[in-house]
């Protein structure tokens, strides 16, 4: 089974042609050597989904798919087997009116990252490129602001059921525009084909930094613009957090620069016009365990005498926005 020949035939069919060189090998590879055990399982929950016509579409806060038609038994199926696709990390969704209140608010994300988008957050007519996206909670909302394709890439597979999952109650027209493929940006090719390229949540749990911004301006066509949003503390060009084993008991960080020393490496990358746009504490509103997500969240991650700071004694988790040019 081709998990991804609708995909492909997408990538040939636009301006990534040229990706076809390297991408059908490599998902080949990853379909008979690298799958998760529970890959299996995971898609059979996928394949046992209704099939349901979709007459309420929303890609708004709570990315929604609905209809009139469905039966309580309908209902109570799609939750069980959604809830077998836990943890469910980026969203919300309501499918049908069973409402997936995943531990992040990504909306919270969304309504900092729009406003300051070329063309007012108008996407039309884009090729979006979301390195890192999870769920593909983000895609839907690229697809509201009007993109032509999105294409995710993230080789978390959990998430890539996910994504099938939504995908499967899409109506068809935007079930053809999003695509996801379960691969790091480390087997990117230099693209240089995408008008938008997002990275959110990615760069601080890279081993080199520098490499990672230049792997993302190299799939960025000329004058595109690149979205990334990361971790960074307070100070100046040359303040730089290296954490030790843990920082909000995350065990993958590796360096959270300040604004100024991110925009300092941009610079140096190549990147043209790079400015934060948004720079805020996160909440516990907008990070928790839930129903969803049963597992700790971002209350068991800081010191519980002071909010200010991670249970290692780190500063607490600050993200920014910063938007740049090719």
């Amino acid at each position: 089974m081709n998990l991804f020949a609708k995909d492909l035939i997408a990538v040939a069919d636009s301006p990534l042609q040229h990706w076809l060189t390297t991408l059908p090998a490599q998902l080949e590879t990853w379909q008979k050597e690298q799958q998760h055990g529970e890959l299996p399982k995971w898609l059979r929950c996928v394949a046992q989904l209704p099939e349901l016509a979709p007459q309420h579409v929303s890609l708004a806060d709570t990315v929604t798919v609905t209809s009139d038609d469905i039966s309580e038994g309908q209902q109570n199926r799609i939750r069980g087997l959604m809830m077998q696709l836990t943890p469910w990390r980026k969203g919300p969704f309501n499918v049908h009116g069973v409402h997936i209140d995943t531990e992040w608010r990504s909306d919270f994300k969304w309504q900092r990252v729009a406003p300051h988008l070329s063309n007012n957050g108008d996407l039309s007519g884009r090729q979006v490129l979301d390195i890192g996206c999870g769920s593909g909670y983000h895609l839907w909302r690229m697809l509201e602001s009007g993109a032509e394709q999105v294409w995710g890439v993230d080789p978390g597979q959990l998430f890539m059921a996910q994504f099938m999952a939504i995908r499967h109650f899409m109506p068809q027209e935007l079930a053809e525009r999003a695509h996801w493929f379960p691969l790091g940006v480390e087997d990117l090719p230099e693209l240089r084909a995408f008008d938008t390229v997002f990275s959110m949540g990615v760069l601080y749990h890279r081993r080199s930094p520098i490499d990672f911004l230049t792997q993302l301006r190299a799939q960025l066509k000329p004058g595109g613009e690149l979205v990334l949003e990361t971790l960074v503390v307070e100070g100046d060009e040359h303040t730089v957090l290296v954490p030790g084993e843990t920082y909000a008991k995350m065990r993958n960080v590796w360096f959270i620069p300040s604004t100024a020393a991110l925009l300092h490496w941009m610079e140096r990358c190549g990147f043209k016009n790079a400015r934060v746009v948004d720079e805020s504490v996160t909440s516990l509103e907008e990070q928790r365990a839930t129903e969803w997500m049963q597992g700790q969240s971002l209350a068991d991650f800081l010191d519980p005498n002071d909010a200010t700071r991670t249970i290692e004694g780190f500063p607490a988790p600050r993200r920014a926005v910063i938007i740049a040019n090719r």
